[in-house]
């Protein structure tokens, strides 16, 4: 028993300890973020606090291609935006970048229109690449987050805005999950989304909170809306003065590329099937700013741990447990996971939702193979062992029973006991040659187990020219005794059978003696731990014994144990306390078996 639970400790710690390393080298990333984007991505109320003007096919039809726009398009945008000074947006974010001078005419304009509206944030980007680069001390080190340049608006545009960068990085999967609150060129610069909530909430005497970052200064975006949910209206209608000045007062106003030409597009985890545009990515991070809302991915080692723990102590658990609790177990810790990662989520913590289900779900499939496995080996075991003492009813009703059926060290019972010998054996084998003796044996052995095996019997051993069988063990029988008695009579009526054909072959004859008893013994695997037998003891076996060894030839002495469990079913003579059985008091009674009648099966 200690053997085994070693066993199984050790078995749980190895498969949870890989496992928790596989997890750790991204077997299970793609799907676990699949699974996290269905649990935790769902619409969230939008307020109205952000709008969105599209450069949308539309506005391409109408004012050209967009690569034929100039600057002076965008002006009047944002002359238009400020053509009513008392409903004026509280801030306009322009998702495009100006990074150089072209018509000083334009360029001026737009500056000037902007500076009048006073409340915009220019776009600025920060070009990143992968590979080895010389750091501030001189060493050459790799950077796959290493900015290579840095673009900004012109200057007069710059010196009347505020700005933001619109830089975006997908996850490795391509699903866009965090946004970057800041890069760091030279000095910290704010993305464009940080700039707007923070403009707005400072109109409303409100302090942004920032969410929490990683080291690259990302963090994790809630997204409440799927893509078209921030569209409002086209930027031609913008331009075209027919959106009336009441519908962006005091609103984040953002203005972006809004067609499939325009290639600003990403894929977000609340819609994976369907692209969102670039500028619908940040309306939605600007919406959650403002609700400061900010979840914080737990730490993958304690995330780790954790797995590790839950892995092991299923395993252990499992492997002690029976199939269906095992299986209710697993299934309702998969649920209780998955509903646990939702409710930490609506708390504020993000968990890998398919970590653990996973790992527990694999340490029960795990046993279960292991179990299967286990017990194909024990039947196996039990059918080459047990298939040398009994029949192969028996066998197979020991393997539907399964090995429970077998207690180890023994167990009381009741059986019927039979003991055979051959009469004149010794003075037989002083006389003839080695070989005959064995021929002799050899047939009357067969015949003698063919006869046990027969009537549903366990054969325990052969001692010389003695056998001993029992009935009623490893499993219970309905009828042990009659079967136990059948077999005597048959074992006499076959050495006689052996005896004729013997004298015909070699002139020899064989005559046997055979004593049946029925009473309790412990039946059981006795013996050292490398070497046992399956064997029954007490004095019920003493007694069949010496019942053997008083019957004459071709007779079967019985006991009235034996007669009294078959009643009619017998014919008997009793022989009263005539014969005396050594360790037995006087007064215990010996029967002779005269016939058996035939019953019904």
């Amino acid at each position: 028993m200690k053997s085994k639970c070693l066993r199984t400790i050790l078995y749980s710690f190895i498969l949870s300890l890989v496992f928790t390393l596989l997890v750790h080298f991204g077997i299970l990333r793609w799907l676990d973020q699949w699974v996290q984007d269905a649990l935790y991505q769902k619409p969230r109320y939008m307020n109205g606090e952000v709008i969105l003007f599209g450069i949308d096919e539309k506005a391409l039809d109408e004012l050209g291609p967009y690569n034929t726009w100039d600057r002076n398009i965008m002006a009047e945008a944002l002359e238009v935006l400020a053509s009513d000074p008392e409903h004026l947006p509280a801030v306009v974010c322009i998702d495009t970048l100006y990074i150089s001078e072209t018509d000083p005419e334009a360029d001026a304009r737009l500056a000037e229109a902007a500076e009048k509206l006073g409340c915009v944030v220019t776009a600025t980007a920060a070009v990143f690449d992968s590979g080895w680069f010389e750091n501030s001390e001189g060493k050459m080190v790799w950077d796959d987050y290493h900015i290579l340049d840095y673009e900004e608006p012109y200057d007069a545009l710059k010196a009347v805005t505020t700005q933001g960068h619109i830089n975006v990085m997908s996850d490795t999967d391509g699903i866009m999950r965090h946004g970057i609150l800041y890069i760091n060129p030279d000095d910290t610069v704010y993305s464009m989304p940080y700039q707007a909530a923070k403009i707005y909430l400072e109109k409303q005497g409100e302090v942004l909170e920032l969410p929490g970052t990683n080291d690259r200064g990302q963090f994790y975006v809630t997204f409440s809306g799927k893509p078209g949910d921030y569209y409002d209206q086209s930027f031609a209608d913008l331009i075209n003065g027919k959106i009336p000045a009441s519908y962006y007062e005091d609103k984040i106003v953002y203005i972006g590329p809004y067609a499939a030409g325009l290639q600003d597009i990403v894929y977000s985890p609340i819609d994976r099937a369907e692209a969102m545009y670039g500028v619908e990515f940040q309306t939605n991070v600007v919406q959650q700013l403002l609700s400061k809302y900010y979840p914080v991915e737990v730490s993958n080692r304690l995330q780790y741990l954790l797995l590790f723990v839950f892995c092991f102590v299923a395993g252990i658990c499992f492997f002690n447990m029976k199939l269906v609790p095992s299986s209710f177990i697993c299934a309702g810790f998969v649920a209780a996971d998955l509903l646990v990662s939702v409710k930490a989520y609506d708390a504020g913590y993000i968990l890998h939702p398919l970590w653990l289900p996973v790992g527990v779900a694999v340490m029960y499939i795990v046993t279960v193979v292991a179990h299967y496995i286990t017990a194909a080996m024990e039947r196996n075991r039990i059918t080459h062992t047990f298939e040398r003492y009994v029949a192969p009813e028996i066998v197979h009703e020991i393997l539907k029973e399964g090995t429970e059926a077998l207690s180890l060290g023994g167990k009381l019972c009741n059986i019927a006991v039979l003991f055979v010998d051959v009469r004149g054996f010794t003075t037989m084998s002083e006389r003839l040659e080695p070989e005959k003796v064995v021929f002799i044996l050899n047939r009357y052995l067969t015949m003698a187990s063919s006869c046990v095996e027969d009537n549903k019997g366990t054969l325990d051993k052969f001692v010389g020219d003695a056998m001993m069988a029992f009935w009623g063990a490893p499993l219970p029988q309905e009828d042990a005794v009659y079967n136990a008695v059948k077999t005597a009579k048959a074992i006499v009526d076959g050495a006689a059978k052996v005896s004729d054909e013997l004298k015909e072959e070699i002139g020899e004859e064989l005559r046997v003696g055979v004593g049946v008893h029925y009473g309790p013994a412990i039946v059981g695997n006795m013996g050292a731990e490398r070497h046992m037998d399956y064997t029954a003891i007490g004095d019920t076996v003493n007694t069949a014994a010496r019942l053997e060894a008083n019957a004459p030839g071709g007779t079967v002495y019985i006991s009235r144990a034996v007669a009294d469990e078959l009643g009619d079913r017998i014919e008997t003579t009793s022989l009263g306390g005539s014969i005396k059985l050594k360790g037995k008091a006087e007064g215990f009674e010996v029967l002779r078996l005269e016939k058996i009648k035939e019953v019904a099966e």
